[in-house]
Order: structure tokens, then C-alpha cells, then sequence
């Protein structure tokens, strides 16, 4: 398929005023009638979005500085409900709430902290070191690894591990989060964040189960461009649980940090 062909596809189609259709590109990692839960997270800050521009006042000035998933239950191939609600209003510092609901059950739930921009650029620093830009490394067929159509659809350059648990890369998509819409850059950073759980994984996902209950999403300064970059670990503990801890590129630099919590667990035999 051409990058031309894929740039007409989309992970969603709308459906509704706040019901969406997943597409095959949505498809999951760990079962083919499951959703991926990086373009769904996505979509989350997609209908964010939306509903700030269409109520009065519109976003007020604010800007999202957290965004945190808790994913509730299997999230299946089918169409969803996003509603958006303010559960703490403020001038200078709001909370919203979205509920992403298929079949009649809550399946996510996500909090997102919009907080005031100010001009800080005198003092906007930060020590961490960017990524070697996307074009420096080499293409990595992520498909042969994991099954799923969102892996499918995704353009991933990959530092060669070292080591199990460790690596960075850079993803991007052509496709649109929604079909026939426009995105922000934001909404379209965060549906590939997600994917940092399988590009450095600790162990054989044939033999291991690792998919993460959460996703949270810090930022210090909005994302530019059309690529993501992870420079990610992931750890295995003794007693069921695991962690994958990112840093956040884009092409200028460190953005945020994300964090998902794993349950691991022996693939059934």
C-alpha cells in the first residue's frame, strides 16, 4: 500500500455527534478484535478538542499539561462514545473528564489538567538531551513482531537495542485520527504514544503478557511536527507488575514524559 493511499485512510470515522467507528487500522497488538489503545488515547484528546471550541469561551486560555487514561476493561473493534465534562472549573486551572463507552460499559476513563499559558520562554530549559532526528536511524518493520493493524500502519525508526527493557525510536502516521477531519498536533502526538510498550519490550510477547491498565501523559511544552519520539525502558518486577517509562520527543527536543503501569503475566498454553 502507498503512503499516498494511506494518507486517504483513517484509524476512526465519526459517526455521530460524539460517536466514533473504529476502522482495521485501529486493530490491537495482543487481539485482532481489539482495539490498540494508542489511537484511542488520541481520539480522547480529539473530542477534547472539539468540546472546548464549541463551548463558550472556548479553552479559556488553558493548555493540557496531563492526560491520564485508566483503561477499565478489553476494549473491543467496535463503535465508541466520547463525552467530556468539567469536573473542576477554573480561570487559570481546570480538570476535565472523558468517558469512553462501547457497548453500553465504560471502558476509559481519562483526566486531563488544562492549565494557564503564560510567556515562560526566558526560562524554558530543560537537561535532556534530544533524539537523533528520525532520518538518522534506520527503519524498523515493527509488523513482524507484533500483530494488529495499528502496528501495521505506523512508520518506525528505531535505535537498535542494547539491551532487553531499553531503546528509543521515532513513529509517525500518515493516516487522519479522524476521517475527513483535521487533528491538533497534540491529539495526533498522543495516538502514538501508547506504542512505547512494544518497542522495548523485556521479554518474548509469544511467551509474555505485558499490556499496560494505564497511560499517563506529562508535557512541559506542546508537541510540533508529525513525529513522536520514545526514549523508552521498560521493567519487570517480581511479583506480577511492570513499568514502561518514556521521555517525550518531538523534532525540536524533550516535550513530557509517560508512564504505563503493565500487568505481566505467562501467555496461556
Amino acid at each position: 500500500m502507498s503512503s499516498s493511499d494511506l494518507a486517504r485512510e483513517s484509524y476512526y470515522q465519526r459517526t455521530g455527534a460524539r460517536a466514533f467507528k473504529p476502522t482495521a487500522h485501529a486493530g490491537g497488538a495482543w487481539s485482532a478484535d481489539e482495539q490498540h489503545f494508542s489511537p484511542l488515547a488520541g481520539l480522547v484528546v480529539h473530542a477534547i478538542d472539539r468540546w472546548l471550541a464549541e463551548r463558550p469561551g472556548g479553552d479559556g486560555g488553558l493548555t493540557l499539561g496531563r492526560i491520564g487514561y485508566d483503561i477499565l476493561g478489553r476494549i473491543a473493534l467496535d463503535e465508541c462514545e466520547i463525552t467530556v465534562e468539567s469536573v473542576r472549573p477554573g480561570r487559570t486551572i481546570e480538570l476535565l473528564e472523558a468517558t469512553v463507552v462501547i457497548g453500553g460499559r465504560a471502558v476509559v476513563r481519562a483526566r486531563a489538567w488544562l492549565l494557564a499559558t503564560l510567556d515562560t520562554s526566558a526560562v524554558a530549559d530543560s537537561p535532556i538531551e534530544p533524539l537523533p532526528a528520525p532520518e538518522e536511524l534506520a527503519p524498523w518493520a515493527m509488523d513482524q513482531e507484533w500483530d494488529g493493524g495499528y502496528v501495521a500502519s505506523v512508520d518506525l525508526r528505531r535505535v537498535p537495542p542494547t539491551r532487553r527493557g531499553r531503546t528509543a525510536a521515532w513513529i509517525s502516521s500518515r493516516m487522519d485520527l479522524v476521517a475527513g477531519e483535521p487533528s491538533s498536533a497534540l491529539a495526533s502526538f498522543v495516538a502514538l504514544v501508547d506504542t512505547a510498550n512494544g518497542i522495548a519490550v523485556q521479554q518474548d510477547p509469544a511467551e509474555w503478557m505485558f499490556p499496560n491498565v494505564d497511560l499517563t501523559v506529562h508535557l512541559h511544552r506542546q508537541p510540533r511536527g508529525r513525529w513522536t519520539g520514545l526514549d523508552t525502558t521498560a521493567s519487570f518486577g517480581p511479583t506480577g507488575q511492570g513499568l514502561t517509562s518514556s521521555v517525550l520527543h518531538d523534532v525540536d527536543g524533550p516535550v513530557g514524559q509517560a508512564e504505563q503501569i503493565l500487568t505481566v503475566r505467562p501467555q496461556p498454553r
